[in-house]
This record gives C-alpha cells, sequence and structure tokens, in this order.
C-alpha cells in the first residue's frame, strides 16, 4: 500500500467515525501482530510499529540477549548479539530483528482487516457512549422512526434510542417521522453497542421544557426547587426567586399564561400547578395543595416529617383531587407526609375528646386534639402535663417555655380555658342544692353565749 493512501485511510476514517487517529494505528499495529502469528506460526515476541515518516507498518521479533539461550524464539545469546549489532550490546538489552510484512498471505490481510475493523467499531461505540454518558438528564431532538413492541424507536442522528413503554405518556401517540423532544434517561453498555434510553414521563423533562420556556430560569433569576408528575393527567412544580422585585409564578406563567400554555401543549395537555417555594414545610404544603384553599397548617411529627393539613368542608374533596391525586402530588412535591381533615371533622373530635374530659380530670395534653405536639412535648418536659396544669399557669410562663408570642400563648391559654369552663361548672351545679340560698346570714348564737336572753 502506498505511504499516501494509508495515511490518507488513517485520516479518513479519524474523521469519518470520530476517532483519534491514534486508536486507528494501535488497531492496525495489533491487526499486523496477530495475522504475522498466524501465519508464520511462530511463538517469537512479535511486535508491529507504524512508521509514519515512511508511512509503513514495519514488524519485529524482540528477543533478550542472555548468556545461555533457553528459549531460541524470544531470547538471543551474547555472542550472536555482538556478532549482529556490535560491541554495544549487553545482556539484558532487547533486539528487535526485522520480519517481512510482505509475506503475509491474503487470508492473514483479510485477517488483519477484520481485526482493524472491529477495533474502529468498539472505539466508536465507546466515543458514543462517552458523549450520551454525559448527556444524561439533558434535552435532546429526535424522530419517531418505528414501534418496536410496545417502545418507540427514536433517531437521535448518531444513534437510534429506545423510549420503552414505562417512560412513555398515556396522553401521547407519535407518528413515523414526528419531531419528538425527550430527555436522556440512562446509557447502558450492549455487546452490540450503546443502549440510549430516552423518557418523555420524567419529571425532568418538565424541569428542561420550562428552562427553555423562561428566560427568568435560564439566566437563574427563578430556581426550580422540585418538580413531580403524574405523566399525561397532573403535573406540580415549585419555584422560588433570588430576586424579590421578580414573582417567579408569574414569571413561569408569562403573559397570559404564554408560557406554561407552551409547555401544556408540548405535554399534550398535561395541567401544570406553578407553587411559590417556601422553605417553612407548613407554608409550602399549604401552597402545594393548591387549587384548594387550606386553612390551617401544624408539623405533627418533624423526625418522620408528617404534616396535618385542616381545610373546610367545601374544599376537602378539592384538596384531596380525583383518586387522591392533588394530595399525592403535593406530598411528594414537598417530601413530607401529609394528612387532610376537615374543621367539621376536627370540631367533632374535639367535641369527643371534651365529652371524654368531662368523666377524666387527669387528661393530657397530648390526648387533646388541636394542641401542637411539638408544644406537648416541651410542656411536658416543664411539669405541664394536663389541661388543668395548663389553664393554671400564665402567659408569659407559656410564651418562655414554648419560645412562643405572648398572643400565641393567650390563644392556647383560652384553648384550655374554654374545654374546661364546662366541666368546673357542671361539678359546682351538682355540689350546690337549688334551695340553698346565695347568700346566708352569719349565724353568732355559738360565738356569745352571754348575751342571749333568759327565759324563766
Amino acid at each position: 500500500m502506498p505511504v499516501s493512501l494509508l495515511a490518507e485511510t488513517i485520516e479518513l476514517l479519524s474523521r469519518e467515525k470520530n476517532i483519534d487517529s491514534n486508536v486507528i494505528v494501535s488497531a492496525m499495529e495489533n491487526a499486523v501482530e496477530m495475522a504475522s502469528r498466524r501465519q508464520f506460526k511462530t511463538k517469537e515476541d512479535l511486535h508491529a510499529i507504524y512508521n509514519r515518516e515512511t508511512g509503513q507498518i514495519e514488524l519485529y521479533a524482540v528477543k533478550r540477549v542472555v548468556s545461555q539461550v533457553v528459549n531460541p524464539d524470544t531470547e538471543i545469546g551474547i555472542d550472536e548479539a555482538l556478532e549482529e549489532v556490535g560491541d554495544e550490546v549487553e545482556i539484558g538489552d532487547e533486539l528487535q530483528f526485522p520480519r517481512p510484512v510482505e509475506d503475509l498471505g491474503r487470508i492473514a490481510a483479510q485477517t488483519a482487516k477484520q481485526i482493524i475493523f472491529q477495533k474502529v467499531r468498539e472505539a466508536e461505540r465507546n466515543n458514543i457512549y462517552e458523549e450520551y454518558i454525559s448527556k444524561k438528564g439533558d434535552l435532546v431532538n429526535g424522530f419517531m422512526k418505528r414501534y418496536e413492541r410496545g417502545n418507540v424507536i427514536v433517531d437521535l442522528g448518531k444513534i437510534e434510542a429506545v423510549l420503552p413503554r414505562s417512560e412513555q405518556s398515556p396522553a401521547e401517540n407519535f407518528s413515523q417521522g414526528e419531531r419528538i423532544r425527550v430527555i436522556i434517561h440512562d446509557v447502558t453498555k450492549e455487546s452490540k453497542g450503546p443502549q440510549v434510553i430516552v423518557s418523555r414521563a420524567s419529571s425532568e423533562l418538565l424541569k428542561r421544557l420550562f428552562e427553555m420556556e423562561v428566560p427568568e430560569i435560564y439566566d437563574g433569576t427563578v430556581v426550580i426547587k422540585s418538580a413531580v408528575r403524574e405523566p399525561g393527567d397532573r403535573a406540580k412544580i415549585a419555584v422560588s426567586s433570588t430576586d424579590p422585585d421578580v414573582d417567579p409564578v408569574g414569571a413561569c406563567v408569562g403573559m397570559k399564561g404564554s408560557r406554561v400554555q407552551a409547555i401544556i401543549r408540548e405535554l399534550r395537555g398535561e395541567k401544570i400547578d406553578i407553587i411559590q417555594w417556601s422553605v417553612d414545610p407548613a407554608i409550602f404544603a399549604a401552597n402545594a395543595l393548591s387549587p384548594a384553599k387550606v386553612s390551617k397548617v401544624q408539623v405533627t411529627d418533624f423526625q418522620n416529617q408528617q404534616l396535618e393539613v385542616m381545610v373546610e368542608e367545601s374544599q376537602l374533596s378539592l384538596a384531596i383531587g380525583k383518586r387522591g391525586q392533588n394530595v399525592r402530588l403535593a406530598a411528594k412535591l414537598v417530601g413530607w407526609h401529609i394528612d387532610i381533615r376537615s374543621e367539621a371533622e376536627m370540631k367533632r373530635e374535639v367535641a369527643l375528646q371534651m365529652e371524654a374530659l368531662m368523666s377524666s380530670a387527669t387528661i393530657t395534653l397530648n390526648d387533646i386534639q388541636g394542641i401542637n405536639p411539638v408544644h406537648s412535648a416541651k410542656l411536658k418536659e416543664e411539669g405541664i402535663e394536663t389541661l388543668e396544669q395548663l389553664a393554671k399557669s400564665s402567659s408569659d410562663d407559656i410564651a418562655t417555655i414554648l419560645d412562643v408570642s405572648l398572643d400565641e400563648a393567650n390563644s392556647l391559654l383560652e384553648f384550655a380555658h374554654k374545654i374546661i369552663k364546662p366541666n368546673i361548672t357542671n361539678d359546682t351545679l351538682e355540689d350546690t342544692p337549688e334551695d340553698i340560698p346565695e347568700d346566708i346570714p352569719e349565724d353568732t348564737s355559738e360565738d356569745t353565749p352571754e348575751d342571749q336572753e333568759v327565759v324563766d
């Protein structure tokens, strides 16, 4: 092969396959070595070297210089080496003896060609794998090529990606040749090459679409905190702003809803709730339950991340959502377990507790619905365990123990008094007969016997 032709072939392969020319040269050298061993049927240590100056593959048998030869295939005696090379050789040196590459037969040459192509394909697959593994989570454009056992094959240009049934939205159908946006979900190494898995159901798709449509997200003014989806049906995304003058929800909605409507069209009509993020889980949960209006939220277990939400009876079904979808998405968005109760249900529970209180004067604060368990625990540490003990406490003491304002402390005391008052009234009525007058005159007959009148 002419020098220029071999060099051009290496350069052409390097450009077409986007492979480093050194990888191709290494593949050629390995191929010539393997083909030579098969052709010459020798156990010599053969090494092929590409000479960049001449543009030729040169083949050498490498032998070590020893004092006494044990294996003539890989060793050469010192005397013979001196005759071949001269006085500069020493024991332990390695000498290279040229072998004719031109003597390779047709079969050996074909074997070398196959090995070269195999090495090039492996290098190409590795390049594709490294390219797409670095794009994991990115939004890419492709074309729907065909359906294959329920999966959609997407042409990404360099490679065909797989959109599995599990990563498809139930609301979507694609026609052959239709343009499609997908998220690089995963990349695996397979024997036939890298396998790229893409998704249309991932919440990352929602994030990337908002990044494309909302400039404030792209430049970092608005930050996406979290996003959850039930593909094809409903999604919730929480956003916050790094600039107090920028409304994150308004920025995502756009003028007359233009920005969010573009994303809804891309997701084939999937409803999207844009939520104002808050560092306070109670406020965040109240926002996340939109469009329902929340009356009250309290943390019932901070360690296990549990919240209790109270809503009006008319808002209960809206807060829970169809088949529990709204509260389920809200819980995923916030990352806390959310228990929704109606005000009517809460009042019934309080009434039952008040009835129980009538028959038990020692009921503890933990048993009372409406008192924050965190507050109950703090009060217990200070020796206040029952409603009676709480009612006898001062607002200053309560505010200090719970680290709350005086208004909050007074509200808690008023709540305790409202529950205890009916019980005190009933007890008093049972001990006071109706026929006893309110004012009883003092009887002084026994106190002053000397003043009593003597009757003969």
